[in-house]
């Protein structure tokens, strides 16, 4: 029984870093992917070597680690995001004043706003602008939806930004 526990824990710890490996990557941290990679890799191969000895006779490893697979993954995922890596681009659309007041919120809160002004389809609009670490992107967009019930938000994933207030590494 503890070769099951040991195949599933153990894969669920290496997709789980292949999974944060993954988006530094795609996020430019190239020296942490790499590092999680030489561990991730280890761990694969411990792990391969002992499935594939008696694989045969004993199915049940390949069930445990399918289960880990999946397990990892979502493990993973949710590893990956408490980590925050990276930066977001949230946009928001709302009303002139609502716009004002949004911003004012945001830049009372250390969070850098640029306020462009746009036309809706019946009244002028405020288009703000905001450029954050995606670790306090719930925090952006909780202030907004308390100041702005019909506002319009919109993130992006960034890779990267040159310049700017408050974001150098």
């Amino acid at each position: 029984m503890s070769i099951y526990i040991f195949i599933f824990v153990a894969k669920i710890i290496e997709i789980s870093m292949m999974t944060v490996r993954t988006v530094m990557m795609t996020k430019g941290e190239k020296l942490y992917a790499g590092i999680i990679g030489m561990f991730e890799v280890s761990i694969w191969l411990y792990l391969m070597s002992t499935i594939l000895s008696n694989v045969q006779s004993d199915p049940l490893r390949v069930v445990a680690y399918a289960m880990g697979f999946g397990c990892g993954i979502y493990l993973g995922s949710m590893l990956e995001e408490k980590i925050g890596v990276g930066l977001v681009t949230i946009h928001v659309i709302a009303g002139v004043q609502e716009g004002m007041r949004i911003a004012s919120i945001l830049r009372a809160n250390n969070i850098a706003v640029t306020n462009l002004k746009g036309e809706g389809r019946d009244a002028g609009k405020s288009v703000l602008m905001v450029h954050i670490k995606r670790r306090r992107k719930k925090e952006a967009i909780s202030r907004i939806k308390e100041s702005s019930q019909d506002a319009f938000i919109t993130v992006y994933d960034v890779k990267s930004i040159a310049g700017g207030y408050g974001l150098k590494k």
